[in-house]
């Protein structure tokens, strides 16, 4: 049997005369065009010199030819490289000497820039596609034949090397599987009931987990169509999703879509689901959608190493603050994080998980891949979390992101659930900066309404009743944004850059 992925979703095409994604200009690809056009880019990649296991690099624009690129490379046997089309010339050089790839595809204003490092890489061809598609790429394949003999994949050969954000040193590349994969989009396909006659509002960028393998994947391998936008707009998500069934996304844009008085139960009348993930959504923001439109937003949690692993019940009780219970055939544990034992219900500690969508370790980097992993192939995530008495997990944090503060563990999730929860706070993000007294000094950064009337002292005067003093933030430092990266992430990296030095010329009239 092929396991190539393409295969799981070829197999699974009702008709090829079904649509598998409109864009806002109105073009229309059905899976019949999919398949030839897929096809076609397929046997330029083939003419380009990509052999099965060559790695193909792909930083352009999202359009419905980027998704047919992708597939062409399934259909290659070689391996998907997307980066995010915000890195500059020398971050791309990094990953293009890390990754080694056969060919390169970059939007031709890019092109200039890219030669030289295309050819100080040993980079054999180096193809252009557009915002809209157009380019060297797409005129070539306009002349190839649409027939294709799909290469044969195992399971366990690799579909795609996506880079983590690394917040610290280099990125890493985490190698994915065909089986990885396909197992995983199956499954959220058949847990959050997709079907052929669903219609998927697509505003996720795809150069990203979310939304190239858990929105385009899933949608794929069920037959589904998909309106495609370029990014995320919340006028034009407004006017398009009365045509829309499922809807994913970041907290971002929800509360983006909250924002608008237009936006209500009317426009939202087609829909049946609503997904978040890649960032926490915040049980405000799940409550206020609920009362606007009577949706209840599923939100699920994945990593780039994992796929998806979790995910609140498509039917049951949808918790806010929570990730939901683990897929089925995913093994989830909370574990010490210094001696693996594993821990009790309600007990915070190290999120591990087991599962056929587990990543097959970081390109280049072998030893880096066994200190990540338990001696019984438990991946340990690095994310702090708890499993509450009816399974349901919490994400309180990153273990990098743990404040240890006298000798106490304050894990910031607690402090900022709190800030977030007083009147006139938008949101909070809690890091530890260094302190001399403390080892590190608890601190709140926040981003409160325009007309709030709020102060450093009115915030840890309402927290001193809610939180033992050890967890108490030092600081309390507003700001009129938390910095985010594309998929909405808060970057406290950045945070305790920026106050590295806010407790050393006054610790001596800090409060305690």
């Amino acid at each position: 049997m092929n396991a190539n992925l393409f295969a799981i979703i070829r197999e699974r095409i009702a008709s090829q005369a079904n649509v598998l994604l409109r864009t806002v200009e109105g073009a229309v690809v059905t899976y019949g065009d999919m398949l030839e056009r897929s096809g076609r880019l397929a046997n330029i990649l083939v003419l380009r010199g990509v052999e099965p296991g060559d790695r193909v690099a792909v930083q352009v624009e999202k359009s419905a030819q980027a998704l047919m690129l992708y597939l062409a490379i399934l259909r290659a046997g070689a391996v998907y490289l997307p980066l995010n089309t915000a890195y500059t010339l020398r971050e791309l050089d990094y990953f293009l000497s890390d990754a080694a790839p056969k060919l390169m595809v970059c939007d031709p204003a890019q092109r200039a820039g890219l030669e030289a490092i295309a050819s100080r890489r040993a980079i054999a061809a180096l193809e252009t596609v557009d915002a809209a598609g157009q380019g060297s790429l797409a005129i070539a394949a306009a002349a190839a034949p649409a027939d294709f003999a799909d290469v044969p994949r195992e399971g366990g050969d690799l579909a795609a090397i996506l880079y983590t954000s690394g917040t610290t040193g280099h990125p890493k590349g985490a190698m994915l599987t065909h089986h990885g994969l396909s197992s995983n989009a199956l499954t959220l396909a058949q847990c959050w009931r997709f079907s052929a006659a669903d219609v998927l509002l697509h505003a996720l960028p795809i150069y990203h987990t979310h939304g190239l393998f858990a929105a385009s994947n899933t949608a794929m391998v069920a037959g589904a169509s998909m309106i495609f936008l370029p990014k995320f707009d919340a006028e034009a998500v407004l006017r398009l999703l009365p045509s829309a069934s499922v809807f994913m996304g970041v907290p971002t844009f929800y509360t983006r879509l909250l924002g608008h008085a237009e936006f209500t139960k009317q426009v939202c009348a087609r829909a049946r689901l609503f997904v978040s993930g890649s960032a926490p959504l915040l049980p405000d923001t799940h409550t206020a959608f609920l009362q606007r439109t009577g949706h209840a937003i599923l939100e699920r949690y994945g990593m780039t190493e994992t796929n998806m692993n979790t995910s609140n019940p498509y039917d049951g009780e949808r918790r806010p603050g929570t990730v939901g219970l683990p897929l089925p055939g995913t093994e989830l544990r909370i574990a010490d994080p210094q001696t693996g034992r594993p821990l009790k219900s309600e007990e915070i500690g190290v999120i591990e998980m087991r599962g056929p969508q587990l990543f097959a370790g970081y390109w280049g980097l072998p030893e880096k891949t066994q200190v990540e992993f338990r001696p019984d192939g438990f991946f340990i995530t690095g994310d702090l979390g708890k499993v509450d008495s009816r399974g349901y997990i919490h994400i309180v944090g990153r273990v990098k992101d743990l404040i240890i503060s006298g000798g106490f563990n304050v894990y910031p999730k607690e402090v900022e659930a709190e800030i977030d929860a007083l009147p006139g706070v938008v949101e909070s993000a809690v890091i530890g900066v260094p302190h001399p007294d403390f080892g590190e000094g608890v601190t709140a950064v926040v981003v409160k309404q325009t007309a709030a009337a709020l102060s450093e002292d009115s915030i840890r005067d309402a927290l001193a009743e809610r939180l033992a003093k050890f967890k108490l933030p030092k600081r309390v430092l507003f700001v009129d944004q938390l910095p985010r990266n594309s998929m909405g992430k808060v970057q406290k990296n950045l945070l305790r850059g920026a106050y590295l030095d806010l407790y050393a010329p006054c610790a001596a009239a800090e409060r305690g």
